[in-house]
């Protein structure tokens, strides 16, 4: 009587369930469950007929758009594995992890066939390139040379495919890492990894048909932090959109009346700092969930305030599915001010009750104390953590050789026994044998009135091994000198916390997903735009 955990029995439910209902808002088009789940069939079909057998590979280079999602859904039910690649990379990327991946097939967004055109010849393993959109420029009768086009092979296919057995410990998705450091690597994700933390996220923030959900988040990242199944699993309607930008987001919002989004903390700062007009008319009450980096106690306040959002931060890595811990609110906090709420509010929070087990570990893998001020490694265990590495068995090994998956993020536990991130270990800022947490500083800075954003790293120095310094962004027409920001933070913090060195920047590096790459920063002076 057992039946596997997969995503799967959520789309298998909401079509006997809500095949009436509006399903997927893309631009124009618009399809109930039933029709859109018509169309993955008919998708499923078109790959078997292509060749696509159980634990085949499929690629997609592709932005937030209905085809993404299907995807989700038509490659897992062959039993074949997703591979959901960052779109805003470049074609050397593209390469790597298509040739990694062992994809037969690929499927290309019109805007990125130009970049896989040009490293086609190296992509010997690719049986069939597909492009999800028909470029502009080309006619009805083809998309170009040597591409196949969806929407004709979805038209000529059959709801009818051979449905395999899926087991739940299948793969279900390849999901690689942003490769800051190194290259990336693929993070094998399970039916039952997806599953489980498809239900933990149900559970801490229901969600019901009535609800709308708005895609800010690429649903490439994690799988969409699960929400391309989660949403699905509660009827709830999909709203797809390609490309971000706040005044867009606020628009589609209030048209839409969105009641759901996740957001990185810098799309959090780029919505809290958008002109008044944009923002007016924006329906209040929105769920925000947050995640990817430790986000400021500030900006959560403005969010809540201004907004009339409510934001919910989790915590968790690709390698998680991808969420281990949660900022779960308890009755005590609504008798807080907004300021101390939101600084609850910016901790990670404790584990989902479907996630499995989180600690904080010392050197010698001891738990530390639970009193806010001793610092460990958060690692993990439980029904979320990822199969291992594809085709990297040194990589699984060494972050998960006693049994536990290390994430390499510092953080301490307080004594209701939230987790709070400090720092990721390797940006802990060591100036003069005392550790600073950079988060602490950025935090810090955020509250002065003329930040935008800010990144904060250890720079060298001949006194101290490393001094801290601050890359700031100001807001549109104002600024700071740096004494005066060194005044700001001398009156809250410690001084050998307070950085040296600012420098104004329009622009600070970031990863596709909305992660400062401080690897950039601390290589002296960045090559970015000074302001």
């Amino acid at each position: 009587m057992q039946v596997p955990l997969s995503p799967l029995e959520f789309m298998r439910r909401s079509r006997r369930l809500y095949a009436n209902r509006e399903a997927v808002v893309d631009g124009a088009e618009r399809w109930t469950y039933g029709e859109f789940f018509a169309r993955c069939d008919r998708w499923s079909s078109a790959l078997q007929r292509l060749g696509v057998k159980q634990g085949d590979r499929v690629a997609y280079i592709a932005p937030n758009t209905h085809a993404q999602l299907e995807s989700f859904y038509a490659v897992p039910q062959l039993g074949a594995v997703l591979v959901p690649i960052n779109f805003r990379l470049v074609a050397d990327d593209f390469r790597y992890m298509i040739q990694h991946s062992g994809a037969t097939v690929v499927c290309v967004s019109a805007e990125y066939l130009g970049a896989v055109d040009s490293i086609r010849a190296d992509l010997t393993d690719v049986q069939h390139f597909v492009t999800l959109e028909r470029p502009a420029h080309h006619s009805s009768e083809g998309a170009t040379v040597g591409w196949l086009d969806y929407e004709t092979l979805l038209a000529g296919a059959s709801p009818e495919f051979r449905r395999p057995v899926i087991g739940e410990n299948d793969l279900l998705t390849i999901n690689y890492t942003s490769g800051t450091t190194s290259r990336p690597k693929g993070v094998m994700i399970t039916h039952r990894n997806a599953w489980m933390n498809c239900v933990g996220m149900l559970t801490h923030t229901p969600m019901t048909p009535a609800d709308t959900y708005l895609w800010t988040l690429p649903m490439f990242h994690a799988n969409g932090w699960t929400f391309t199944w989660t949403v699905t699993a509660a009827g709830g309607r999909h709203i797809c959109l390609p490309k971000f930008d706040a005044a867009t987001v606020f628009r589609v919002a209030k048209a839409e009346q969105v009641t759901r989004l996740c957001a990185a903390p810098t799309v959090l700062i780029m919505l809290a700092n958008a002109p008044a007009e944009v923002r007016q008319g924006a329906p209040r009450g929105v769920g925000v969930m947050t995640a990817g980096a430790p986000p400021a106690a500030v900006t959560i306040q403005r969010i809540e305030d201004e907004l009339g959002w409510v934001v919910t931060q989790i915590y968790g890595l690709t390698e998680t599915a991808p969420a281990i811990s949660i900022c779960e609110p308890l009755p005590e906090h609504a008798a807080l001010s907004a300021e101390g709420r939101a600084r609850i509010k910016a901790r990670q929070g404790v584990e989902l009750v479907t996630s499995g087990e989180l600690r904080v570990v010392d050197d010698q893998g001891h738990e530390v104390p639970a009193d806010g001020t001793s610092a460990g490694e958060i690692v993990a265990r439980g029904n979320v953590i990822m199969a291992g590495y594809y085709n990297d068995p040194e990589a699984t090994e060494k972050c998960m050789a006693d049994g536990w998956f290390h994430t390499g993020d510092a953080a301490v536990v307080h004594p209701d026994g939230y987790v709070q991130i400090t720092d990721r270990l390797k940006d802990v800022i060591i100036s003069g044998g005392e550790n600073i947490s950079s988060v602490e500083v950025e935090a810090m800075l955020l509250g002065h009135e003329a930040i935008q954003e800010v990144a904060v790293v250890g720079l060298p120095s001949e006194q101290w091994g490393e001094t801290p310094h601050a890359f700031v962004i100001f807001k549109s027409g104002q600024t700071a000198t740096p004494e005066a920001l060194r005044e700001f933070c001398r009156a809250s913090m410690a001084h050998f916390k307070v950085p040296h060195g600012f420098t104004p920047v329009t622009e600070l590096p970031k990863t596709a997903t909305g992660k400062i790459q401080k690897f950039v920063l601390r290589k002296g002076r960045p090559n970015i735009t000074a302001q």
